[in-house]
C-alpha cells in the first residue's frame, strides 16, 4: 500500500475512530445544563453523592470524577465533610465555564454578547497594535482579500472572525487565543445576526480599510485606534439590532 493509499484509509477510519463521550463528561454535561437553568441555583447544595447517582441513573464513582471537573471549572465547591456548594459561576467560573455556557445554554442572559464585545473592546486594540508592530506586511496581505468581500452575512461572519484570530497569532500572545478559542462556533452564529445589517457591513468595510492603511505605513498606533473605533463602532450596532 502507498503511502497516499494509507493516508487515505487513515482519513476513513477516523470517524470510527472518535471514542464516544465516556460517562463522567456525559454526567457532567447535564449537571452543567441544571446549573444553567437554576435546578441548581446559586448557593445551594447538591444531593450525596449516593443521591446524586441514584438520580441520574448512575454510579457513585462517575459521580465522583464528574464533580471533580465541575469543581476544577469553578461550577463547585467540594469541601470534605460538608455538603457541595453551587457557585456563582459568572464570578468563580474560569474559561471552561465560559465555552461551556455558549455550548451548553439554551438561552443566554440578554447582555451577554454587549459583554462579550466589551473584552474585545479591551483587547482588540492591543493584539491588532502588536501584529502591526510584528508583521505589517502579513496584515496587509491577509486584509486584500476582505477588502472584496462579497457584500454578504455571512461572508462578512466568516472572515471577522479569520481576521481576529489571524491578528491574534501575530501578536503573539497565546493567552489571547486562548480567550478567543472558546467562542468560535458562536461568535460566528452572533456575527451573523449582527452583519445582517447593511450598517454593520459597511462600518466593517470602514473597519478594514482603515486596518490596511496602517499596515501598509507601518502605523501600530493607527490600528490601534482603528481597532479601538470599529469595536466601539459594534456594540452600538449589536444594541440597535438586538434592541
Amino acid at each position: 500500500m502507498t503511502a497516499d493509499q494509507q493516508s487515505l484509509r487513515k482519513q476513513e477510519m477516523s470517524p470510527a475512530w472518535t471514542p464516544p463521550p465516556r460517562p463522567a463528561e456525559l454526567t457532567e454535561a447535564r449537571l452543567v445544563q441544571a446549573f444553567l437553568e437554576h435546578e441548581f441555583p446559586e448557593g445551594s447544595t447538591l444531593p450525596a453523592e449516593r443521591e446524586l447517582a441514584a438520580l441520574l441513573g448512575i454510579t457513585r464513582p462517575t459521580v465522583r470524577e464528574a464533580l471533580q471537573r465541575l469543581s476544577r471549572d469553578g461550577w463547585i465547591t467540594i469541601q470534605q465533610g460538608k455538603p457541595t456548594r453551587v457557585n456563582d459561576f459568572w464570578w468563580e467560573g474560569n474559561l471552561n465555564v465560559l465555552d461551556a455556557i455558549v455550548r451548553h445554554a439554551r438561552e443566554l442572559p440578554p447582555d451577554f454578547v454587549p459583554n462579550l464585545l466589551s473584552v474585545r473592546l479591551e483587547l482588540a486594540p492591543a493584539y491588532t497594535r502588536a501584529a502591526i508592530d510584528k508583521s505589517p506586511n502579513d496584515v496587509a496581505g491577509f486584509l486584500e482579500s476582505l477588502l472584496k468581500l462579497p457584500d454578504v452575512a455571512t461572508e462578512y461572519a466568516t472572515a471577522d472572525w479569520r481576521l481576529h484570530l489571524h491578528l491574534i497569532r501575530l501578536s503573539g500572545n497565546p493567552v489571547y487565543m486562548l480567550i478567543f478559542n472558546g467562542f468560535s462556533g458562536f461568535y460566528v452564529a452572533m456575527a451573523q445576526i449582527y452583519f445582517a445589517q447593511s450598517e454593520s457591513r459597511a462600518a466593517s468595510r470602514g473597519f478594514y480599510q482603515a486596518l490596511h492603511a496602517a499596515a501598509c505605513h507601518n502605523d501600530p498606533e493607527a490600528a490601534a485606534r482603528a481597532a479601538q473605533k470599529g469595536m466601539e463602532q459594534s456594540i452600538t450596532l449589536w444594541l440597535e439590532a438586538t434592541t
